[in-house]
């Protein structure tokens, strides 16, 4: 069942009830009753005529049921394992002191930094060797930089 507001008092109209108002710019009113239609030409506010839903609600009227009904929802914070760790595992690591995981994460960064180091200089030793087997298998010629790195040749113009 369709039901249609009321444009001044904002009450419910229902179906085969009330008056249609068609102004000259084709905006529709609808009314509950006579007595609405004639305070909307009339040019009242209906925030002013007290038995309308909009003073009623501008005045707070009839809301204080409503407000005793509505009750807010805690939330509750829940903890639980993720994929990589247990929930024992996860309040061990919360436990442990500042200074002992400052000191861990130091460990940590330090070995990281010795073994980039240790593949560095191991890539370098690398390096040298082929370097010097390019120099050395070519008989003593002349080896380009390019040549090191493995690029191809020049090859010589020929000209008919």
């Amino acid at each position: 069942m369709r039901t249609y507001d009321d444009t001044f008092s904002g009450t419910k109209i229902y179906p085969g009830k009330g008056k249609l108002y068609v102004r000259g710019d084709s905006k529709i009113f609808r009314f509950q009753n006579g007595k609405s239609e004639s305070l909307f030409l009339q040019r009242k506010n209906p925030r002013r005529i007290a038995w309308t839903v909009l003073f009623r609600r501008q005045h707070k009227k009839g809301i204080s049921e409503e407000i005793a009904k509505k009750r807010t929802r805690r939330t509750v914070k829940q903890q639980r394992g993720i994929v990589g760790a247990s929930l024992d595992v996860i309040k061990e690591k919360r436990s442990i002191r500042p200074e002992v995981r400052s000191a861990a994460r130091q460990q940590a960064i330090k070995d990281a930094k010795e073994k980039r180091a240790e593949a560095e200089s191991k890539k370098k030793a690398e390096k040298a060797k082929t370097a010097a087997k390019a120099q050395g298998g070519a008989g003593g010629s002349k080896v380009s930089k390019m040549q090191t790195k493995g690029a191809p040749t020049k090859v010589k113009a020929t000209t008919r």
